[in-house]
């Protein structure tokens, strides 16, 4: 963790800035009938968690370029974790990707609550060989045609709801590279009654206050045809399995121009929108920084989120789920956190009222000002006075760069070897 005088002392630095900036944007705000103190504690209150898995470097298809200090197995991880939200107060729960980051479920409680920090939702792997497991899922795992490979995919969902229960998380996401590269290679519809089939089998073992989620993906690695493919199956699936079963988003896995500020609207209607896999991307699922591409759809999604929030049964699950190749992990996802709570107190500034009268009047012209009035307003003093008042830092990246941090658990953390593509 960082030392807190470092934190106290970069803070003082900016706190008088910081004070003028949230008066100023207190002052606009009550000029238009708005409390800054309700949108601050909306920003305290909201959080998103972060993957265990993007603390560590990413990579293409053609190489990896590991950085310095990387993360050397699961405990390193959390280490990385529990900085992320020392410094944003933003993401108190992590979400753990088996058999990644397998360990005594005795020894990650004890870790986490060291850090202050709880679980999120498991990840089960059948993208991968695993060690130790006989079968291959090259051509499948959970709509594979060898009924011994869907069993061996299916033993090990059960393994991470096994190990969930014991470390407090209440959900497994579910997501599958299973399909196809050429046409014919498999039955489209067989191939979909296996994978159901597999997947009711580890419905039956969920918890009483268990949720699954699926998560669909319109390609990659199948680039033919791919099981789970859109939000149309994903709610298919949901629908067939059980109340238990919800869907998961993923911003990166649709197709281009997708509307999916509309999927999340009808995925609420349906009871079935379980939560989201934050991240951005400019060609396809290209898992860059949240917001860093297109920040508009991202408050677009939460616009939705806030207009039905009431909605009875609405209970959401936020993970960031990006790769950075470029950057320190931990900085990407300091900014992501903040770009995600910054479109949420975006979206809760929306003048709903407003907005109504303009949709009974069909004034398009006004009723989409009433948005982009919204999106402009620069909710950074919100956001930056929220962290103070938590301890966390006000400019979490300068503060973790003052620090030193990185330096530091390189020089005690084995150097990563380059290798070969894919993200961690």
């Amino acid at each position: 963790m960082i030392e807190t005088s470092i934190i106290e002392a970069e803070n003082a630095r900016r706190q008088a800035g910081l004070a003028q900036d949230y008066d100023a944007l207190g002052a606009r705000l009550a000029r238009n009938g708005v409390e800054i103190e309700a949108l601050t504690r909306r920003a305290t209150g909201f959080g998103v968690a972060i993957p265990s898995w993007g603390t560590g470097t990413g990579g293409t298809r053609f190489a990896r370029f590991p950085g310095e200090g990387e993360p050397n197995g699961i405990m390193d991880k959390l280490d990385d974790c529990g900085v992320i939200q020392q410094l944003t107060d933003a993401t108190p729960r992590v979400s753990l990707h088996i058999p990644w980051d397998k360990a005594d479920p005795a020894d990650l409680m004890a870790k986490a609550e060291e850090l202050g920090l709880g679980f999120d939702a498991m990840n089960s792997n059948t993208f991968q060989n695993h060690e130790g497991h006989p079968l291959s899922y090259k051509y499948g795992s959970l709509s594979h045609v060898d009924i011994a490979t869907r069993q061996q995919a299916i033993e090990h969902n059960i393994e991470c709801i096994e190990i969930g229960e014991k470390i407090g998380s209440k959900a497994l996401t579910v997501w599958i590279g299973d399909g196809s590269n050429f046409p014919g290679q498999t039955s489209l519809s067989r191939q979909f009654d296996r994978y159901l089939e597999s997947m009711k089998r580890i419905y039956a073992r969920l918890p009483g206050d268990w949720r699954i989620f699926s998560e669909h993906k319109i390609y990659e690695p199948a680039f033919y045809s791919t099981v789970v493919q859109d939000w149309g199956t994903s709610l298919m699936i949901a629908q067939e399995l059980g109340d238990q079963a919800q869907c998961l988003v993923d911003l990166g896995h649709h197709a281009p121009n997708v509307n999916i500020e509309m999927i999340v609207a009808r995925l609420i209607r349906a009871g079935k929108l379980g939560g989201f896999h934050f991240n951005d991307s400019k060609y396809g699922d290209d898992d860059l920084d949240s917001g860093t591409i297109e920040p508009f759809r991202l408050f677009l999604v939460f616009n939705e989120l806030v207009e039905l929030e009431d909605t009875p049964g609405l209970n959401l699950a936020h993970m960031i789920d990006q790769s950075h190749n470029v950057t320190d992990p931990i900085e990407s996802l300091i900014v992501s956190a903040g770009e995600i709570q910054r479109a949420y107190v975006q979206a809760s500034l929306v003048d709903r009222a407003a907005l109504e009268g303009y949709r009974q009047e069909n004034d398009a012209l006004m009723a989409a000002a009433t948005l982009r009035a919204a999106f402009r307003t620069d909710v950074e003093p919100i956001l930056a006075e929220a962290r103070r008042r938590a301890g966390a830092a006000i400019d979490p990246v300068a503060t973790y760069r003052a620090a030193g941090y990185r330096a530091q658990v390189a020089a005690r953390r084995p150097k990563a070897a380059g290798g070969g593509g894919g993200i961690v």
